[in-house]
């Protein structure tokens, strides 16, 4: 009871101040969805719009240059707003270099865990960015894009239709909680469900 006074009490302060962050996160261990709260709440990107998700182990070098649409689900990647490269550069030739660019999320984008966004890049919308993928360019509107350097190697609407008939197969697919479209940690008779058509009954386990 004492923790999740205190657990509540410091969501609350964080969100209304921005301080104690770092204690927030480790205590509170906050869902990518009060996390981008938080975000939002305090300005750290150039814009972000509505029921966005930004993991707590997202990277963001420059969030002055990032912006996201709507409906915007980042985990486990890093955007890069900025070449490091240059100031290395400029010592070493003794030369005025600089290399910034914006990234611009548009609505409805997923980006895959440890994919890597290179400045001056615009997303989507409606466009899913795979895990490991390294986007250097431009993701058109309804696209897929995967691999280094990503590119393009399918349409959205086709990912819909296979994840659909995939799903329709599955032994738990009348599930309530999939019929009302809620999405989040499985009930523990969904989660009963899986194990054993992954891995069969315990007894098979045991064997």
């Amino acid at each position: 009871m004492l923790k999740r006074i205190v657990r509540s009490a410091l969501r609350a302060y964080t969100l209304r101040t921005n301080r104690l962050r770092g204690l927030y996160r480790r205590v509170c261990q906050p869902d990518g969805e009060a996390w981008a709260t938080l975000m939002k709440h305090h300005g750290d990107l150039h814009a972000m719009g509505d029921h966005c998700f930004v993991h707590p182990n997202v990277t963001i070098t420059d969030p002055d240059y990032v912006r996201l649409g709507n409906n915007v689900r980042l985990t486990g990647c890093t955007l890069f707003g900025h070449d490091g490269s240059v100031n290395m550069l400029r010592r070493a030739y003794g030369i005025k270099l600089d290399r910034v660019g914006k990234i611009d999320i548009r609505d409805n984008v997923f980006i895959g865990h440890q994919a890597i966004v290179m400045p001056g890049v615009t997303i989507g919308p409606n466009a899913v960015v795979a895990a490991g993928a390294i986007v250097t360019r431009d993701v058109p509107p309804g696209s897929v894009a995967g691999g280094i350097p990503a590119k393009v190697i399918g349409s959205v609407e086709d990912m819909v239709d296979r994840l659909l008939k995939e799903t329709d197969s599955l032994p738990w697919s009348n599930h309530p909680a999939l019929r009302a479209g809620r999405i989040g940690p499985a009930t523990a008779d969904l989660h009963a469900t899986r194990v054993a058509h992954f891995f069969g009954d315990a007894t098979e386990s045991a064997a």
